[in-house]
């Protein structure tokens, strides 16, 4: 073998190295596999399996609370599910990154630091109000979470995201406890310091002494004054994102 051909050889094997250990870095920094996108939880009757020695109690407190109808004021819960399975109130994004010729990734982010408000007034839900700490924001790498302090959603300068409903949301009905409910919710969504109407697709359903809803939906960044942040690694990030809620209300 010629001196020649050796060196080749020796330089293919090096970029092919130096190829692979550059897209290790990059998932290890950026990657990881992306939670599933944000759905109303698992019924009970979905996750249990019945048992045929168990009798109904009509005076049980989920009972009293389903007699009170679901009309009222309620409040957003902290408490019940799980952030890390993600059957808790959470908030977040989710974005598509690319490194060149190497690949993409799907970044998410999240957090369960989220208040808020609803109120439901027979067929028609009339006020729905939604702070997120942006602050708290957590994705699978927290070197990601630090650069979105100073760059992109700039959370040290805008450490707040809200929603507002501005018009009501009519239903067909009053809601049924159980019912999945499908509708658009038209507010004020600020976002990055900027406040644009929007209108959302939701799912929404009552549970004895709880109301879950869900929404996901697109944003230009552009819209927000969001310069999409990119380094070393992650050569280009998309001019659009995804807002993520599921949000868990308890009576008021």
């Amino acid at each position: 073998m010629t001196r020649t051909r050796r060196l080749w050889i020796v330089l293919g094997v090096t970029a092919a190295v130096l190829l692979v250990g550059g897209f290790v870095l990059y998932r290890s920094v950026f990657g990881g596999t992306a939670p599933p996108a944000v759905s109303l939880n698992p019924t009970p009757a979905a996750t249990q399996t019945p048992s045929a020695s168990v009798t109904e109690d009509p005076t049980s407190s989920a009972d009293a609370a389903t007699a009170g109808g679901v009309d009222g004021s309620w409040v957003v819960d902290t408490q019940s599910g799980s952030f890390s399975d993600f059957t808790s109130t959470f908030a977040g994004y989710r974005i598509e990154e690319e490194l060149g010729s190497v690949g993409a990734n799907t970044a998410v982010g999240r957090t369960p630091n989220v208040s808020g408000s609803l109120r439901v007034d027979g067929s028609s839900i009339t006020e729905v109000s939604a702070t997120v700490d942006m602050t708290t924001l957590q994705s699978d790498d927290d070197r990601r979470d630090n650069q979105l302090r100073m760059r992109g959603l700039q959370t040290d300068a805008f450490p707040t995201a809200t929603f507002e409903l501005t018009s009501p949301i009519d239903i067909p009905q009053a809601p049924q406890e159980g019912e999945t409910i499908t509708a658009r919710a038209t507010g004020d969504l600020t976002l990055h310091g900027v406040t644009k109407q929007v209108t959302v697709p939701i799912q929404a359903r009552w549970t004895g002494d709880q109301i879950e809803v869900v929404t996901s939906f697109d944003v230009a960044l552009a819209d927000y004054g969001i310069e999409p942040p990119t380094g070393f690694f992650v050569l280009s990030v998309a001019d659009h994102g995804t807002v993520e809620l599921h949000l868990l209300f308890d009576r008021g």
